[in-house]
C-alpha cells in the first residue's frame, strides 16, 4: 500500500468536468483532481474515503456521481505499446478510442470493433460494457486481455485474462467500483478497410437478414412508419457492394446523418469509398459532435432470437415513442463470458433510443418501453438513462451475487461505491 502523503502538494484542480457530456448530470463531488503521475493517483486513493473517475463524460447516469472526490486520468503520461508477438496493444486507459485507432493503423494494426463514437474512453467504453456492432463480434470490453488498476488501498493490481480466469472475467466490466484503471490491454489484428453503405426503406421481415449480411451493421428508425427508414452496412472493402434490389431496399444516394436535420459532414465517408478501419466503423468523425449533443439515451440488449417479437411489443407503444425519439438504432453483438456484460452467455439484439433532451418529457415513455421489454428479460447499458428494478437487474444476470462479493473483496470500505451502485448492488 502507498501511504498518503499529508500536506503534499495538492491534485485538486478545477480542469475537470463538472457535467455529463449530455448535461443532464451535475456531479456532486467534493474536490475535483488531476494527478500527472501513477504514484500521485495511488495517494489520492488511499487518502479517499470516497472517490471515482470520470473519464469522457458519455454517461447519462449516476453510476459514476460521487460526494467525494471525482478525479480524472487524462493527466496521466499517454501510452501506446504494441504488443506484436502477442497481438496486443496496452494503452493508458484514459486515452480515447478515436487517438488509439489513428496510431494502430499506423502501426499496421487494428481493433477488431469500435462504437459508434470514437470520443469516449477505453477505461470507462470497457468499464460499462459498451457498444459495437455485427453478429460476430462482442462489445469493446471483449477485446480486453489486461488491466492495470489503483485499488482500494492505493496498491497498483495487474489482472490478465490468461491468469485470472473466471475473476478477470468479473473484473472486466467493473463500472468503476473495483478501482481506477490505468492500463488497459486490448487484442489487436492487422489492420483492414472498409466501405460504408447507407440503404433506405428496410422491410421489416428483412430485419434478420440485414443484420447479419456485413462486417457491421446499424439500422436506424424513428418509429413513424412501417419500414425502416435507414441501414449503415459496413463492409470489407473487397466484398462486392450490395445489388441494386437489395433487400427490397434503395441506395441512398447522398451522405447521411442518423438524426434528421443534424449535418452529414460530422459522419463517417459513406456512398461506398473505401477507408481504413477507423474511420468507417464509427458513425461520427473525432473531430466532431458526435450524435446531436441535445439528447439523452438509454439502450437494451434482448435475445437475438427475440427480436422480431420484442419490436412487435413497441409498435404498440410508437405513438408515445415518436414525439420524443430523435432516433433509434438497432445492432446485434455476439455473446461474451464477462459477468456484468448486457450479452453474457446470450447473443443479443441491442435497441438503442436516443431521446430528446428532455428528462421530464422521456421518464413517462421510458417506462412504458421498459414494461413493454420485460418479458424478453432486457438487460440495460450500465451508462444509458434506465429505471430497471433492482431485483429484475439481479435476476438477469447470473453472475450477479458473485460481483457483490467481488466488490466486497477488492473494496471492503466501499471507497468506490455510489449511491446508484448502492442501489443495484446492495451490500
Amino acid at each position: 500500500m502507498i501511504a498518503p502523503e499529508h500536506g503534499g502538494p495538492s491534485t485538486a484542480t478545477a480542469d475537470v468536468p463538472r457535467r455529463n457530456w449530455a448535461g443532464n448530470v451535475r456531479y456532486a463531488a467534493r474536490a475535483f483532481h488531476r494527478p500527472t503521475t501513477t504514484d500521485e493517483l495511488r495517494r489520492l486513493v488511499a487518502g479517499s474515503s470516497r472517490i471515482r473517475a470520470v473519464g469522457t463524460g458519455h454517461s447519462f447516469n449516476r453510476f459514476g456521481d460521487t460526494a467525494g472526490d471525482l478525479v480524472t486520468l487524462a493527466g496521466l503520461p499517454p501510452a501506446i505499446d504494441v504488443d506484436a508477438e502477442r497481438a496486443r496493444v496496452t494503452v493508458t486507459g484514459a486515452l480515447r478510442y478515436g487517438d488509439v485507432a489513428r496510431q494502430l493503423h499506423a502501426q499496421g494494426y487494428a481493433l477488431a470493433n469500435l462504437a459508434s463514437l470514437p470520443h469516449i474512453s477505453v477505461a470507462g467504453a470497457v468499464a460499462t460494457a459498451s457498444h459495437g456492432s455485427g453478429q460476430t463480434h462482442g462489445n469493446l470490453a471483449t477485446s480486453v486481455a489486461a488491466l492495470e488498476l489503483v485499488t482500494a488501498d492505493g496498491d497498483l493490481l495487474h489482472v490478465d485474462r490468461d491468469t485470472d480466469g473466471d475473476t478477470f472475467a468479473g473484473m472486466v466490466v467493473g463500472l468503476g467500483a473495483l478501482g481506477l484503471v490505468t492500463r488497459v490491454t486490448l487484442d489487436v489484428v492487422p489492420t483492414f478497410e472498409l466501405r460504408q453503405y447507407v440503404r433506405l426503406d428496410l422491410p421489416r421481415e428483412a430485419l434478420d437478414a440485414a443484420l447479419g449480411s456485413a462486417y457491421s451493421v446499424s439500422v436506424f428508425t424513428d418509429w413513424r412508419a412501417p419500414r425502416l427508414r435507414e441501414v449503415w452496412r459496413k463492409q470489407r472493402a473487397d466484398q462486392p457492394p450490395p445489388p441494386a434490389d437489395w433487400l427490397g431496399t434503395t441506395a441512398a444516394d447522398e451522405p447521411r446523418h442518423p438524426v434528421l436535420g443534424m449535418p452529414a459532414e460530422n459522419c463517417t465517408e459513406q456512398l461506398g469509398v473505401p477507408g481504413p478501419w477507423h474511420e468507417r466503423l464509427p458513425h461520427f468523425k473525432l473531430g466532431f459532435t458526435p450524435s446531436s449533443g441535445d439528447e439523452l439515451q438509454s439502450e437494451y440488449h434482448l435475445p437475438r432470437a427475440a427480436a422480431a417479437e420484442a419490436l412487435a411489443a413497441l409498435d404498440d407503444v410508437a405513438h408515445l415513442i415518436a414525439p420524443v425519439l430523435q432516433v433509434c438504432e438497432l445492432r446485434t453483438v455476439a455473446a461474451d463470458e464477462l459477468w456484468l456484460s448486457p450479452n453474457h452467455h446470450r447473443d443479443s439484439l441491442a435497441v438503442h433510443f436516443t431521446w430528446i433532451g428532455d428528462p421530464v418529457a422521456v421518464a413517462p415513455v421510458l417506462a412504458v418501453v421498459e414494461e413493454r421489454l420485460t418479458p424478453f428479460a432486457p438487460r440495460s447499458h450500465w451508462g444509458k438513462v434506465f429505471t430497471t428494478d433492482p431485483a429484475a437487474l439481479a435476476a438477469s444476470y447470473p453472475r450477479y451475487a458473485d460481483f457483490i462479493a467481488l466488490l466486497g473483496r477488492l473494496d471492503p470500505t466501499g471507497k468506490f461505491r455510489t449511491d446508484e451502485l448502492n442501489t443495484h448492488f446492495p451490500r
